[in-house]
């Protein structure tokens, strides 16, 4: 039993090396095995490397090809791909309004798909504990100071304690006690009625903040069509990330 006790982990001293003597500090930094290994693992590293591309070129195949040989150039040391002439892209000014047509015509339609599902997502719930909406102050007054000390909210309101925090639908004991529903008003159910909740106002404010990205791709491919249309112009506002850019063009007398 002594051997083993002896044998024991907890019971051995940690022998952590000795650091650099003073006298031996104009040599340099003192090595130790912790330094050693993060200098050989780097060192086996790149030599890995070095053996995997030798390896590579050795038995690369001299017929091998791939499209991008031919669609990529290299420059600075890093392949680019190649960028096609204005004269092999044969699009003509027609065409490019018919197009952003089509794609204005496409945004509409899922923009108003957006809106109609927030519409009836909007009906569905009712918007009374929603996020950013100034919530509401009921006020109780008081004749005397120990009436203040003494006072109880839920017996005041006539419910249970659990029903204080939800502003709507807060059912009284005597409600409670004739409603044949009285187990889905246990914390647990309340407290996974409201996650419910939550999550359906997160999937609204994700759809409201799409159907506002939609609009301004809309607006911004308008104003793409509009330059294709007309050829004096003058930018006064530059295009950011939630407006489009707005111009102002020649005004011209209709016939």
């Amino acid at each position: 039993m002594s051997s083993f006790r002896k044998a024991l982990k907890s019971n051995q001293r940690n022998h952590q090396e000795r650091s650099q003597p003073g006298f031996r500090k104009h040599l340099g930094f003192l090595e130790k095995k912790k330094d050693y290994k993060l200098r050989a693992d780097n060192y086996h590293k790149k030599q890995n490397t070095l053996t995997a591309l030798r390896k590579k070129a050795a038995e690369k195949n001299p017929d091998e090809f791939y499209y991008k040989m031919i669609s990529t150039q290299l420059k600075d040391g890093v392949h680019m791909k190649k960028k096609k002439r204005e004269e092999e892209v044969e699009v003509t000014e027609e065409q490019r309004k018919i197009m952003r047509t089509q794609d204005i015509k496409y945004v509409e339609m899922k923009r108003v798909a957006e809106a109609k599902k927030i519409e009836r997502l909007k009906s569905e719930l009712h918007l009374l504990d929603a996020e950013g909406k100034q919530k509401n102050k009921h006020t109780f007054f008081m004749d005397t100071r120990r009436e203040v000390r003494e006072f109880d909210l839920a017996r005041h309101l006539n419910t249970a304690p659990e029903l204080l925090d939800r502003v709507y639908n807060r059912p009284t004991l005597a409600t409670l006690e004739g409603c044949s529903l009285q187990g889905a008003t246990r914390p647990s159910e309340l407290k996974k009625l409201a996650r419910q909740r939550r999550h359906q106002y997160k999937i609204l404010s994700q759809r409201v903040e799409r159907e506002k990205r939609m609009f301004v791709v809309g607006q911004k491919i308008q104003v793409r069509k509009d330059l294709l249309d007309k050829t004096k112009k003058l930018k006064v506002k530059k295009e950011t990330a939630t407006t489009p850019a707005v111009y102002k063009f020649e005004a011209k007398r209709k016939r």
